[in-house]
């Protein structure tokens, strides 16, 4: 797959400069892509909910959507907010030295402990022995370096990532230049302070960065953490996004303002970087086409005469999400966020499908 073949020197962002501060929000749709867009829907579940830029250089940028403003359960689309907390914290700790923040990503090694709690997400897991990966879920006691644990979380949505990443965030804020603490330390600070405390801290530092990129607490707020002893640790709170939230999301790395530009190229980095193409991004139009991409999904099921409950096909809630920014070989560029909440359907195939869909109308 050709578009799958960058190297993390060639991946830049577009968006930097006067074009992308000309770039706010909201936007007038455009009337051509607007219609052509509309077209996609009739026939489809009246719940499907999208926004659409168009950010070609030397063009006009164009927009289109459909409930963007809707909320859904972000399900693993909300990693990117702890990803951007991530590099806050690494911005807060060293403001003007980004070599020391990648230091502390590359040499901050974080053993699997009672966070991961469950996940049956596979992982690749390198033997120095046999000079060889495996493809395994995690195990209490790995050790992996902070950056990657950031690329677990992203490249194969491993939850025991996302909350392993997001309690070293709280850490950060919690203990500054005095991070990281020692283990003993860590285990008496999360054991120790009020349990509605923390629920505060761990809100603040993944939806702070969110907030100053102009994403508003109803576009995209994350509350939750991702792992069943994360959550017994740490209490949830309520967890929704829109398309709109998600993609400021993408405009704002494409602007150099999540965080900042250093940050916001690291998570174009780590957002290419993925496992395999899945759900929208792995439509076969895009092939030849970089894709900087997250997918998240979040199934309930309840008791149903004639239904069988499986994954990713929930009676009571079926949310599938997906945000990417595609970048075709001949220059055109796009960000578009998808979700969608059909009961009962696994709705990858169909992400997939209008994936192809949606490149052909803005291919016109």
């Amino acid at each position: 797959m050709e578009g799958a073949l960058k190297g993390t020197r060639e991946i830049r962002l577009h968006l930097t400069g006067s074009r992308g501060d000309s770039i706010r929000f909201p936007f007038s749709p455009d009337p051509v892509l607007q219609r052509e867009l509309d077209a996609l829907f009739p026939n489809r579940d009246a719940s499907y909910s999208v926004a659409l830029l168009d950010i070609t250089p030397g063009k006009r940028v164009r927009y289109a959507a459909r409930q963007e403003n809707r909320t859904f359960s972000p399900g693993s689309v909300g990693k990117l907010a702890v990803a951007a907390g991530l590099f806050a914290e690494l911005r807060r700790l060293f403001p003007d030295d980004l070599q020391k923040r990648q230091a502390l990503l590359k040499n901050r090694m974080v053993a699997a402990d009672q966070w991961i709690r469950y996940d049956d997400h596979k992982v690749p897991v390198f033997d120095p022995e046999k000079r060889s990966y495996t493809s395994r879920v995690f195990r209490e006691g790995d050790l992996f370096s902070l950056y990657e644990w950031a690329d677990h979380m992203l490249s194969a949505s491993a939850n025991a990532a996302a909350s392993t990443v997001w309690k070293e965030v709280i850490l950060m804020r919690a203990y500054g230049n005095q991070y990281p603490p020692s283990y003993e330390e860590e285990v008496r600070f999360f054991s120790e302070i009020p349990k509605k405390t923390l629920q505060e801290l761990a809100v603040a530092v993944v939806n702070e960065p969110l907030r100053d990129a102009g994403i508003s607490q109803e576009e995209w707020q994350l509350g939750s953490l991702f792992t069943r002893c994360g959550k017994e640790i740490i209490p949830g709170t309520g967890s929704w996004a829109s398309p709109t939230g998600l993609l400021k999301y993408l405009v704002a790395v494409e602007r150099g303002k999540m965080v900042d530009a250093w940050s916001s190229l690291e998570i174009k980095r780590l957002m290419y970087m993925t496992a395999r193409r899945i759900r929208y991004a792995s439509s076969p139009r895009l092939a030849a086409s970089a894709v900087y991409f997250k997918s998240g999904s979040l199934y309930k099921c309840k008791t149903e005469p004639d239904f069988v409950c499986k994954k990713y096909m929930g009676n009571v809630e079926n949310v599938m999400n997906s945000v990417a920014i595609v970048e075709h070989p001949e220059g055109r560029i796009y960000c578009v966020a998808l979700m969608s909440n059909i009961l009962k359907k696994n709705s990858a195939v169909e992400h997939q499908t209008l994936a192809t869909y949606i490149d052909r109308i803005l291919s016109k």
